[in-house]
């Protein structure tokens, strides 16, 4: 997958480490909306830092592991979609994602980490994939029950946040489930 269209003009394609002005941008945009629910390795203040992340994944790319992907609208990036893990020797990987608060609501994220599953199942031949969240973020746990994932449990007391704990829960979807029942992501 190298550029996708993803609904109307904006398009998903990786991000690199020669984004990262545009990154660090974002970032600005967005860092207060999804501060609660990414880790802080993410969230970046400068272009170095934004460097500094675009290149963590631009090494796990390079060694078939996790991957980024912008969401770009008019030339600006407003969110993304990600391997936060991929394990093609195991068949498992993770997916993860991010808007900008003005993005959130189109559906540009459920297609987005759609497209990422299509392609893990269909191109790498994965046979697991997961989603972890915070339990108390809606619009995430909303996004994997419409992908049909299962949640699997809770993970209490596994993610912190500004000096509290709280519970993630973990989804999967298996190949043979995806498989069963595809999305039409054509359209």
């Amino acid at each position: 997958m190298f550029e996708t269209v993803v609904r109307g003009g904006v398009v998903l394609k990786p991000l690199e480490t020669w984004h990262a002005s545009d990154f660090a941008e974002h970032m600005s945009r967005a860092r207060e909306h999804i501060r609660p629910w990414v880790g802080p390795a993410f969230i970046t203040d400068t272009v170095d830092g934004a460097r500094a992340t675009l290149q963590r994944y631009a090494t796990a790319t390079a060694h078939d592991g996790a991957r980024i992907y912008g969401l770009w609208d008019e030339g600006k990036i407003i969110g993304g979609a990600m391997f936060v893990a991929f394990d093609p020797v195991w068949g498992n990987c993770e997916v993860g994602c991010w808007l900008e608060p003005d993005a959130v609501g189109g559906g540009l994220i459920t297609r987005s980490v759609a497209l990422l599953i299509e392609w893990a199942f269909v191109e790498r031949g994965m046979a697991r994939v997961e989603w972890r969240c915070r339990i108390d973020n809606d619009r995430s746990v909303a996004v994997a029950q419409r992908l049909r994932m299962r949640s699997e449990g809770v993970l209490r007391s596994s993610w912190v946040y500004d000096g509290n704990r709280y519970d993630k829960e973990v989804f999967s979807i298996l190949r043979a489930e995806w498989m069963s029942a595809r999305p039409d992501i054509t359209q």
